[in-house]
């Protein structure tokens, strides 16, 4: 394709060189007519034939050189336009978005065009989410910091009574708590964002890993009567334990903690040739539609109403996503509001 457009290119270049040559001839001829009338010689032979070539020479360097400066003229205006656009760049405007025509396919200066385009929109959208992810930390920190400040302020009433102190106290450090595991969250995510968090899979049960957790969170699950169906085969994998830990830990909390109590949980696992799939299911609260869709995001949470008692972040998906990515693995929930939750993970097995 590339090809044949280089080729009618060529074949267009060489049609309007020719037709050029001869107009050219044809005016020089009719100039060099009239300076031999003017002058009352007329040379003949070789002469003539000289003349009318030097005539038309004469005709195509002045022609290329105006339509050179014109060129020259038009480029310059582009490069200003284009270096203006950088300029703006730098100083925070991703609003820019150049408007020159050129053919990105074939050519270079199109590409160039095209990069600083592409560049503006892609710091647009991560200067609006540094805005974006600012603003939601701000919100976050500062809820439990009001209610410690408010409840520390009550607590220096002399006439409160010693339950309401102690009440006060709890409430005091389960924010702080609160604040403590936000700001562990923040540093996790921010060092797995950055590409420097030390990456060390091995081999190791992934079985074995699984019942662990479920074991760890056995005060959880007892305390709300919960039924743990575990379908576990034995199996090995390559992936870093601790990362891979964390995200197991991180959906059966939150399982754990969105289902009833006596509800019921399911942990399964199967593999097949060449991935394992790794399936939790609850009855808890479900989701809708709409909240599944940003159920992975920084700082999404779709159960609002019960963040103060649960102590959620937003960002304990968003660190298990970040996680599976690392590992080449994927995860997707289904839900139906107020009937289950499933959070489906399919990790690659490595030999």
């Amino acid at each position: 394709m590339k090809n044949g457009k280089f080729v009618l290119r060529l074949l267009m270049v060489l049609t309007v060189f020719l037709v050029a040559n001869i107009i050219f001839a044809f005016i020089a001829f009719h100039i060099t007519s009239w300076i031999y009338s003017w002058l009352g010689k007329h040379p003949h032979g070789f002469w003539q034939q000289f003349n009318t070539v030097i005539a038309v020479f004469v005709l195509f360097a002045c022609s290329a050189a105006i339509i050179f400066l014109l060129g020259l003229k038009k480029q310059r205006n582009y490069w200003d336009t284009i270096v203006d656009a950088i300029g703006r760049i730098a100083k925070g405007d991703f609003s820019v978005q150049l408007d020159l025509k050129s053919d990105e396919d074939n050519d270079h200066f199109g590409q160039l065009i095209s990069g600083i385009n592409n560049m503006a929109v892609e710091l647009g959208e991560l200067e609006r989410m540094r805005q974006e992810f600012i603003s939601n930390v701000s919100h976050e920190i500062q809820s439990p910091l009001t209610s410690i400040n408010g409840f520390a302020k009550a607590l220096k009433n002399i006439d409160l009574s010693e339950d309401k102190r102690h009440h006060y106290l709890e409430i005091i450090e389960m924010e702080s708590h609160r604040l403590s595991k936000i700001s562990d969250n923040l540093l996790k995510l921010t060092s797995l964002e950055s590409q420097h968090y030390p990456f060390e899979p091995k081999l190791y049960r992934l079985d074995k890993q699984l019942r662990n957790v479920v074991l760890s969170l056995e005060p959880n699950w007892l305390e709300k009567n919960i039924d743990m169906d575990i379908q576990l085969k034995h199996l090995s994998f390559i992936a870093d334990e601790d990362l891979m830990n964390q995200v197991w830990m991180n959906l059966l909390s939150n399982s754990i903690k969105f289902t009833p109590h006596a509800g019921k949980i399911r942990l399964t696992m199967t593999s097949q040739h060449d991935t394992v799939t790794v399936v939790i299911t609850d009855n808890g609260i479900g989701l809708t539609e709409e909240q599944q869709k940003h159920i992975f995001e920084r700082f999404y949470k779709a159960d609002q109403s019960r963040v103060a008692t649960n102590g959620g972040s937003g960002l304990g998906l968003s660190i298990v996503k970040k996680i599976l990515d690392m590992h080449h693995g994927s995860i997707t929930v289904e839900s139906k509001l107020a009937e289950h939750t499933t959070f489906t993970i399919t990790l690659p097995l490595q030999s």
